[in-house]
């Protein structure tokens, strides 16, 4: 799921590439029927072809206010775990790179 160089996240990238991958990853881990997501107010997560989506894949998602800085726990949570866990680690190309963190971010 890696964005080519010099590429922006938009509405069609997260919508053809990135969410069908969050939907094989919950429907392998997951065995509850009802799927709620998290989606900030961005304009990707907003777009009206996003909600289509979501709406046909039967995915719920919750509110979130207009601005909330506490509601960003990546930044104090798993990013600096995931860093403790590849720290000293190298790769040679962008891809196991990706793959490595995919071990440590399963959706």
């Amino acid at each position: 799921m890696l964005l080519e160089n010099r590429k922006t996240v938009n509405s069609e990238w997260y919508t053809t590439i990135c969410l069908p991958e969050i939907f094989k990853g919950i429907r392998k881990n997951s065995l509850q029927r009802r799927i709620i997501r998290h989606h900030d107010n961005v304009s990707r997560h907003m777009s009206t072809e996003t909600t289509r989506i979501l709406e046909g894949q039967k995915i719920e998602l919750t509110d979130h206010p207009p601005y909330s800085p506490d509601l960003a726990p990546n930044y104090f949570y798993l990013f600096p775990r995931v860093k403790n866990k590849l720290r000293g680690e190298r790769f040679p190309c962008r891809e196991e790179a990706a793959e490595a963190l995919k071990m440590y971010c399963m959706f």
